[in-house]
């Protein structure tokens, strides 16, 4: 049975034993033995009472179709691969305490300049190939590369119509003090006609052509947070079945006026213009209240949980400022929009 027959949406047809685990649906791991006994009572009233109300992401995804996908099995494959990889980066930065395998840097740098962890290593490998297996693709972009990835097969490059963008681990010089971080992605649609290899023009797309976006966080629960253009929709994953539930139907940004907060590294403070400068006054002077993590998907949930405003402007050592406007301001822009708020530049909206 293909993952997208199985009756919850989840995909347990990969072989890859680092991964089995969890994607086994429960009543299977009960009958194979592989829950211990003393586990199954809990185990089994966790399903029967706890969440069987709310549709897995897969179950979501296949009731309300995207319909500029060309089909539904499209953004379902592209989705899972997502989901997957993210359920493996979740459990490694779960026990990165633990394990030296993940924790600490890798002894090179990325494109950008910047010091990469042996996680943000192990986790671009992992969604490219999770992506790559899904044969739904002709190329992809990450942070963690220098050019463009592409896909496989060559067949794959020339017929397959999506590609994705992304950030597979953000904020991951966090991960040694135990601060959340998370994975960012965006979904286009190739400009080109399909039958030849994707051109650079594909990849280099405006952030209004966004087909689907999200990001997964992951902190005190792990959480896929997506728009395929019908609003904002948080999925929070349940380690011990490995399913992603829908917690969090059409999130929007509250009132501000009340949980009021602004988000900013205020160090750089004195390499800001006057204009923005202006405005951190007239937050303290409004006695407004400072959040800042220092990791985007986190500060970014926070301002969508509570309302608020996330700010990174241009310093002098980041006269365009820091963030990436390919996988990180566009796809974070356009779940702004679909959740009501608004994105912008500095001086042109996202």
């Amino acid at each position: 049975m293909s993952s997208e027959q199985q009756p919850d949406g989840e995909d347990y047809t990969d072989t890859d034993p680092e991964t089995q685990a969890l994607r086994i649906p429960p009543n299977q791991m009960i009958r194979q033995g592989r829950v211990p006994t003393d586990f199954q009572t809990q185990l089994i009233s966790e399903l029967d009472l706890g969440m069987t109300g709310k549709p897995t992401m897969g179950e979501y995804v296949i009731a309300n179709p995207n319909d500029s996908f060309g089909s539904r099995d499209e953004l379902l494959r592209i989705l899972t691969a997502i989901r997957l990889a993210a359920k493996i980066v979740s459990r490694e930065i779960n026990k990165a305490g633990i394990s030296t395998q993940v924790l600490g840097m890798a002894n090179h740098t990325n494109v950008q300049g910047e010091a990469q962890t042996k996680l943000d290593v192990f986790a671009n490998k992992l969604f490219v190939q999770c992506l790559r297996n899904r044969d739904v693709v002709c190329g992809m972009v990450s942070e963690e590369e220098e050019d463009i990835i592409e896909a496989g097969s060559h067949q794959q490059k020339k017929t397959n119509r999506y590609i994705v963008l992304m950030d597979p681990l953000d904020g991951s010089s966090n991960i040694d003090v135990n601060v959340p971080v998370g994975t960012i992605f965006s979904v286009v649609r190739r400009a080109s006609e399909i039958n030849h290899k994707p051109k650079i023009d594909d990849y280099l797309q405006k952030g209004r052509n966004i087909m689907a976006a999200g990001y997964v966080l992951y902190g005190s629960s792990t959480m896929l947070v997506m728009s395929t253009g019908n609003g904002v929709h948080g999925f929070t994953l349940d380690p011990s079945i490995g399913t992603l539930y829908l917690t969090h139907p059409h999130m929007r940004f509250p009132d501000s006026r009340k949980n009021a907060c602004y988000a900013i590294n205020e160090g750089n403070y004195n390499d800001f213009s006057p204009g923005v400068r202006a405005y951190l006054d007239l937050m303290k002077e409004r006695k407004i209240t400072a959040r800042y993590v220092g990791s985007l998907v986190a500060d970014f949930h926070r301002n969508l949980i509570k309302g608020g405003i996330y700010i990174y402007p241009p310093t002098q050592k980041a006269p365009n400022g820091k963030l990436r406007l390919l996988y990180e301001v566009a796809p974070m822009a356009f779940l702004a929009e679909q959740a009501g708020g608004a994105a912008s530049t500095g001086t042109i909206p996202c």
